[in-house]
């Protein structure tokens, strides 16, 4: 696989489709959601504020090529996320409307020892933000001091000129839950990012 990517900018690409901010017919327009991992791994659950259901998700373990979809309470799928290659440790994933069968956005996810790191472009390849873990002197202590591990993971999201915009805190819970928080995007999806955002945990197999 290539390993070229497209120019950084400073600036995130204007965006002037507004249909772009439309997914599979759900609202992602909130500052806050919640995302659960069920009591059985690899099923998820997003909650908006007021604690309502706006999502579910489920993923199947040990598939050669990821594919694996969220879904509307009602059972229907809104959006799927579909790795570009077979068996990919670093590699991009797209997030693809299912009304439309079009990808909307891409997560790009970087290899690296400790620290995780993940860009998200659309679909031609502009960045539009960034989603990083603690340090990476930070992940390997959690890494290698047990103790330590049980400390909740925390992630930060900053636009293309690397301004903060949103952040992703785990809870101190017996199931994996993350609040995740987004500010103004600006001229990039916002329901885009938020997408992408929730989707992470089920990437991460945490």
């Amino acid at each position: 696989m290539s390993n070229s990517r497209p120019e950084e900018t400073d600036m995130a690409t204007e965006v002037g489709d507004e249909d772009r901010d439309v997914i599979g017919g759900i609202d992602l327009s909130d500052d806050e959601y919640v995302v659960t991992q069920a009591w059985v791994r690899s099923k998820y659950r997003v909650d908006d504020a007021d604690g309502n259901v706006v999502l579910r998700g489920k993923k199947k373990r040990f598939r050669m090529k990821e594919d694996f979809p969220f879904t509307t309470p009602d059972g229907d799928v809104a959006f799927r996320v579909k790795a570009q290659n077979i068996m990919d440790v670093a590699g991009d994933y797209n997030l693809v409307d299912e009304a439309s069968g079009e990808p909307f956005a891409v997560i790009e996810k970087e290899f690296t020892l400790f620290q995780h790191v993940y860009r998200i472009r659309s679909p031609e390849g502009d960045l539009w933000a960034t989603i990083e873990s603690e340090s990476a002197a930070v992940m390997a202590l959690k890494s290698y001091v047990g103790l330590l591990s049980i400390i909740p993971h925390s992630y930060t999201i900053t636009d293309a000129s690397g301004s903060r915009i949103g952040t992703i805190e785990e809870r101190f819970s017996l199931r994996d839950t993350y609040d995740v928080s987004l500010d103004d995007t600006g001229a990039v999806p916002r329901e885009a990012i938020m997408a992408a955002a929730v989707a992470i945990d089920a990437l991460e197999e945490n």
